[in-house]
């Protein structure tokens, strides 16, 4: 009788080396996040604010591109949709759920 073939399930970081190099990021950048020496807490912390400033950063762009403008713009012409202020939202990323907020649109 043939055994089922299991498949290995990818970890996160064999799916990022896959993907290629992970981008650089500028020395003055990190020289303005850590400025010493961090516990594995403060490690933490600052990785899930910076995930959490990518994520709204993205949510920002996409919310730019599918109205056509930028906030504090008016709507172009035709536009029906529009900016109504922001809400939370929640994320789910490889690492679990993440908070945070996201223009909303009418």
């Amino acid at each position: 009788m043939d055994m089922p073939i299991m498949k290995k399930k990818r970890t996160v970081a064999s799916q990022a080396a896959a993907r290629g190099p992970l981008p650089e990021l500028p020395e003055g950048l990190l020289d303005e996040l850590v400025k010493g020496p961090m516990t594995p807490v403060q490690v933490q912390d600052l990785m899930l604010a910076f995930n959490k400033a990518i994520i709204e950063r993205a949510m920002g762009a996409e919310m730019n591109m599918h109205l056509g403008y930028p906030p504090g713009q008016p709507k172009p012409d035709g536009q029906a949709n529009e900016r109504n202020g922001a809400s939370g939202k929640t994320i789910i990323t490889e690492r679990g759920p993440r908070q945070g907020r996201s223009a909303a649109r009418s």
